[in-house]
């Protein structure tokens, strides 16, 4: 793991430290900081976070990170050792709802995928046998005896 990880990690770690434990900004809903992306030179950190919630959640939690940064960015550098003060940013990220819009897109496929199947089968139902395979002409097989 390079240096630029583990700092990404112990800034990830202070931030979700920072907001749930001395952030006191009502205006902060249930935030998860997701990822933290560092420059090559440590100087400047985007912060990813989701909330939980409905669209005005987002907006407030928003509006509550950004006059907390400065806050957060003196204890960001009071706790990770660093010749400077890394610059912050808050950036929301929405990957866990698109991922759960494509879960809940790929169970209607499924769903629907089911019930094509399921018509299918009623309708073609003539012409199968009791386990489902077709009735039609049988290969003869031959048995090979194996020689000794």
């Amino acid at each position: 793991m390079s240096r630029r990880e583990r700092v990404e990690e112990a800034i990830k770690k202070e931030v979700s430290l920072i907001i749930h434990d001395e952030l006191k900004d009502p205006r902060v809903g249930f935030v998860t900081i997701t990822k933290v992306e560092l420059s090559k030179d440590l100087r400047n950190a985007k912060i990813f976070y989701s909330v939980l919630g409905k669209e005005e959640d987002h907006e407030k939690t928003k509006a509550a990170l950004d006059s907390a940064l400065g806050f957060i960015r003196t204890l960001i550098a009071e706790r990770i050792n660093l010749r400077f003060a890394t610059e912050i940013m808050f950036k929301e990220d929405h990957s866990t709802e698109y991922s759960a819009r494509i879960e809940e897109v790929l169970n209607t496929i499924k769903e629907l995928d089911q019930a094509r199947h399921s018509c299918d089968d009623d309708a073609s139902g003539s012409n199968r046998g009791k386990e489902g395979k077709t009735d039609g002409p049988k290969k003869n097989l031959r048995r090979h005896k194996k020689v000794q």
